[in-house]
């Protein structure tokens, strides 16, 4: 383990307040950090829920989104692998690294059970380390070629026709080499991180999150020969809607942001410049964390 680290004095906590377990176990980890001397803050919307519960303390600081995430070295996030894709959208840009208290069922992600908040001593003393994961930069382009949104994933950018289970046509592009037409539910191009969620219940392989690929799976697909790739994390994707059957199909971006593709539209998808980084402080490997959630999710 790195003990070089720097010492952690101030932290954002990110957790859904409108749900009361999450809220009580931000809080009850907010206090412990308080009383260490370690400054808490929470988004400003968020300061009248916690004064309702009376949990206020004066050191306790309320700030706007720009200020959460460049006044604090730390985003310490509750919820499961869903929340933690939402706050990996905030802390990236910052470069500011994420520890992940798992409140869900599954959190590949998580690092923390609630019963171990002690360890959060430890950790901001500077004894952790970070786990670097890859992300995607995604930008979807008009029929004429003009940029039109563009946006970064730590899991996943999903191509289908939306609520309606019906047959959609992808043609699949490496930079400007034709690989294949796909006729299918829809596409997942995923990071390794994302290989074990959406991507492997679509029958693609599980990536160790460390390797430098970027995977793509068709769903459902209407072909013997349809087939998941790991392409190069150098590789620049393209996906082209082609389905005239439809006016329009979507693309979800980590589950989170939904944009609406047209006849021609294409959407780019490559390496992301910025990285997500969770704070770890235990030693154990990728395979053993797998092992033991996939045991986890099959009792449930």
């Amino acid at each position: 383990m790195n003990t070089q680290n720097p010492k952690i004095s101030r932290v954002a906590i990110f957790a859904n307040f409108n749900v009361p377990e999450k809220a009580a176990a931000a809080l009850q980890v907010a206090d412990y950090l308080a009383d260490i001397g370690v400054v808490v803050a929470f988004h400003a919307y968020n300061r009248d829920k916690i004064f309702r519960m009376r949990r206020h303390k004066s050191s306790f600081l309320y700030l706007n989104t720009d200020e959460l995430y460049t006044a604090t070295e730390m985003v310490i996030v509750f919820g499961g692998d869903g929340t933690i894709l939402e706050a990996s959208r905030f802390a990236a840009p910052h470069n500011l690294p994420l520890l992940n208290f798992n409140l869900g069922r599954v959190g590949y992600m998580a690092e923390l059970e609630l019963s171990e908040m002690e360890m959060l001593k430890e950790i901001c003393d500077g004894n952790y380390f970070l786990d670097e994961r890859s992300m995607l930069s995604v930008q979807v382009y008009n029929s004429n070629g003009k940029l039109r949104k563009s946006t970064f994933a730590l899991n996943d950018a999903v191509i289908t026709n939306g609520a309606l289970a019906r047959l959609v046509d992808l043609e699949l592009y490496e930079r400007d080499r034709h690989l294949t037409t796909y006729r299918a539910d829809g596409l997942i191009v995923s990071t390794p991180t994302g290989s074990t969620a959406y991507f492997m219940s679509a029958g693609g392989s599980i990536v160790d999150p460390h390797l430098s690929a970027i995977c793509v799976a068709p769903i459902c697909s209407y072909s013997l020969m349809a087939r998941p790739i790991l392409f190069t994390d150098s590789s620049e994707i393209s996906i082209k809607n082609v389905c005239l059957r439809e006016k329009m199909i979507y693309l979800t971006v980590d589950g989170k942001i939904n944009i609406e593709l047209y006849v021609d539209n294409v959407v780019k998808i490559s390496k992301s410049e910025m990285k997500t980084n969770f704070v770890r402080v235990k030693d154990r490997s990728f395979y053993t964390n797998l092992s033991a959630k996939l045991c986890n999710t099959v009792k449930l």
